[in-house]
């Protein structure tokens, strides 16, 4: 069973949940005044190890006159706190007093002229402590950092007037900013920008993970992400969303669970997953290698690759383990029919990968293998393919899993009466799962996958090196092995789906972290799929 630790990593609440939660919790007893008081220490420790008070300056001795010598001496660390009307400037007013106890100079901006009655009386008290407080944003440019406390969750109104100027000015001085809960001007269910919002460096999100703060459209506001955990009973989290969140985020203890390890001592190939790949042309030849090294490490048991006959020779000499089978083509080389070995057909596969380097003249492959009764994920040409014979029409008579995984532009041709994926990930991606029966996978930086029942998973966490081509092929082999080996396994589709994600975007992390944004092609991602499991983090989740 779960700890309560990663149970409460997982959720992701709408701003809605979150009041509900919180509702509960004071009705049972808990003081607003003593809940504030716990996160601002929580907040104020954290920010203290990561900004320690007293850096260091050199100053002139001047009593040296002819030989001028320097000396190093202590300076105190100046932090501004932003302060807002409600229990988020509360907040804020806590950690400023938590601050200036630690020997921290504070300086406190707060311009509105009526404030909760909570966060009024933090604020007297800062004052009597001769915190100086200040109505001109301007007056604290010279801090080191500052501390967001404007706005919480909640907020859905455009922030204009001298609010929206404040923050504009904030962000041109290119300063360390903290964020509390999340950064001001942000819905906290969508990430979209109401009008301006803090580009914060740091957020600290309080309690449980707000769904705004994973829209890829957030990301450039949110900074390092990181749950303030202040221990929120976990049946007042289960009495709201449910004993299963609706919207989890991805961790590595529950995908590290579904991947298949250890291996049963007594197994062969043949009880590891056959997986038959569909894809490549004379064209986009690459596609079809990059799928199938993604596909490798996996660890699948067999694996089986259509391609059209003339790239037979260079998939055997980069895959010499794989059964390569070379198809008929067309007069641009694309796959024409699929001509599979004696005594086989699509039945003899436990799942089948379907699109990269396809090309849309091979259409009748893609409808052959949505005919099929297997598991079957769809990817690019494939996609638009598929949107070109109907998405939803054709996929609802399908009665085998259908795995999805578009980017952003696919999905728009996929489902163009869809809500906008570019607005809200989330409500884009799981109406799209309802409405096919298929687990969707939209690609991005915070990649979002549904289930046709609603539940969507979110990755958390990914890199921009993966802005390259042929990243995307990678990912379709690799979740192309694990479904074929999860066929016997009682696992939920989408539970696998999200594993292929995540370990998909741990690779590109560490290879960008040892060669650099710039560095990480899709040949090199394959390369570091498997260093991923030998990190000493990752094994001793294994």
């Amino acid at each position: 069973m779960q700890n309560r630790q990663e149970q409460i990593s997982q959720v992701v609440v709408t701003s809605e949940q979150m009041r509900d939660i919180e509702e509960r919790i004071f009705a049972a007893g808990m003081p607003v005044a003593a809940l504030m008081e716990k996160v601002a220490g929580l907040i104020a420790h954290r920010i203290h190890e990561i900004y320690p008070n007293f850096g260091q300056k050199q100053e002139k001795d001047a009593g040296k006159e002819l030989f001028a010598s320097w000396r190093v001496s202590p300076i105190t660390t100046r932090v501004g706190i932003l302060v807002g009307p409600g229990h988020n400037g509360g907040d804020a007013l806590v950690v400023a007093r938590e601050l200036y106890f630690r020997g921290y100079e504070v300086w406190i901006y707060c311009a509105f002229s009526k404030l909760k009655e909570l966060t009024a009386q933090h604020l007297q008290y800062a004052q009597s402590l001769g915190i100086p407080c200040y109505q001109e944003i301007s007056q604290l440019q010279d801090c080191d950092f500052l501390i967001d406390g404007l706005f919480g969750f909640g907020l859905e109104r455009m922030l204009t007037d001298f609010i929206a100027a404040a923050i504009d000015r904030l962000n041109e001085w290119n300063k360390p900013i903290i964020s509390i809960d999340l950064p001001s001007g942000l819905h906290t269910d969508t990430g979209e920008v109401l009008g301006t919002a803090i580009r914060a460096t740091h957020t600290f999100c309080l309690g449980l993970w707000k769904s705004g703060l994973l829209q890829d459209q957030a990301l450039e506001y949110v900074g390092k992400a990181e749950l303030i955990d202040f221990d929120i009973p976990l049946a007042d989290v289960q009495a709201v969303v449910g004993d299963t969140s609706k919207i989890k985020r991805i961790t590595p203890a529950t995908v590290l669970s579904t991947l298949p390890l250890p291996r049963p001592q007594v197994t062969h190939k043949y009880k590891e997953g056959h997986l038959l790949m569909i894809c490549g042309s004379r064209r986009y030849a690459g596609g079809a290698i990059l799928t199938a090294l993604g596909a490798r490490a996996s660890g699948v048991g067999m694996l089986s690759i259509a391609v059209p006959e003339s790239l037979k020779p260079i998939l055997v000499s980069h895959l010499p383990e794989a059964l390569i089978v070379g198809c008929p083509e067309t007069q641009t080389g694309a796959i024409a029919q699929l001509q599979l070995p004696e005594k086989t057909d699509l039945s003899s596969f436990h799942a089948i990968a379907c699109g990269p380097g396809l090309t849309k003249d091979a259409t009748a492959i893609v409808q052959e293998v949505i005919a099929s009764d297997r598991p079957l994920i769809l990817d690019a040409d494939a996609l638009n393919i598929l949107a070109q014979m109907g998405t939803i029409a054709t996929l609802q008579k399908r009665q085998a899993t259908t795995v999805l995984t578009p980017h952003t532009g696919e999905f728009q041709r996929l489902f163009p009466d869809m809500p906008d994926p570019k607005h809200d990930r989330v409500l884009a991606v799981r109406e799209a799962a309802a409405q096919t029966r298929a687990v969707v996978l939209l690609k991005g930086a915070r990649t979002a996958i549904a289930s046709p029942q609603g539940l969507v998973w979110i990755n958390p966490e990914s890199t921009p090196a993966l802005a390259r081509g042929g990243s995307g092929d990678v990912l379709t082999g690799l979740l192309g092995g694990l479904l074929a080996q999860a066929a016997t396994k009682q696992i939920a589709v989408e539970d696998i789906v999200a594993t292929a994600a995540w370990w998909h975007s741990q690779a590109g992390i560490l290879a960008a972290q040892e060669r650099t944004e710039l560095g990480v092609d899709a040949f090199t991602l394959t390369q570091y799929l498997m260093k991923v499991l030998s990190k000493p983090k990752v094994k001793s989740l294994l």
